[in-house]
């Protein structure tokens, strides 16, 4: 009998102009948007580039109370408490041989690009206002993505506004 396929999240934060970093950092701050991400990925397996695990602080990595999964072509890399495999479909194969019933891609946007066809349902943190920057988020097409959930906020520390998004693929 073979494990179920898990479902594929997708969950990042973008600038009302589809900017979703700088130079591998995220250009803003945004403490409620952390807190969300935590909340939503906790216990569960995360799958990120390389590039992503190396702009994690420190202190952070390994995400803490989640799997890491890591996504490189560099077969000698390694690092404490991180899983490496060396594509999307890798990373979805690991999940499913530890039968993980989700798991949360949580970027950069060439990983994003590849799990977005594969993917589920897409948690976005819109952020109401352009950013300069490197790296953009995947385009989630109306004709394969429906708006299910929305929750508009302002940020306490600097009154950004944004909203937590919830995405659902469209069946057929």
């Amino acid at each position: 009998m073979s494990a179920a396929t898990p479902r594929i999240h997708l969950i990042f934060a973008r600038a009302a102009n589809g900017v979703i970093g700088a130079n591998n950092t995220i250009p803003w701050h945004l403490p409620e948007d952390m807190a969300h991400f935590k909340q939503q990925t906790l216990g569960a397996p995360v799958i990120m580039g390389r590039k992503t695990w190396d702009s994690l602080p420190p202190r952070f990595r390994p995400l803490p109370g989640r799997q890491n999964i890591v996504i490189t072509r560099q077969a000698d890399w390694a690092a404490d408490g991180a899983q490496r495999v060396g594509s999307v479909q890798e990373a979805i194969a690991l999940c499913e041989a530890l039968k993980l019933p989700d798991a949360w891609v949580i970027g950069g946007a060439q990983i994003y690009a590849e799990a977005e066809p594969l993917a589920q349902r897409a948690v976005v943190t819109e952020i109401a206002r352009d950013y300069e920057g490197d790296a953009h988020a995947p385009v989630l097409d109306a004709v394969v993505w429906r708006e299910t959930q929305r929750e508009s906020h302002v940020s306490a520390k600097d009154g950004l506004p944004f909203s937590f998004v919830t995405y659902e693929r469209i069946t057929a």
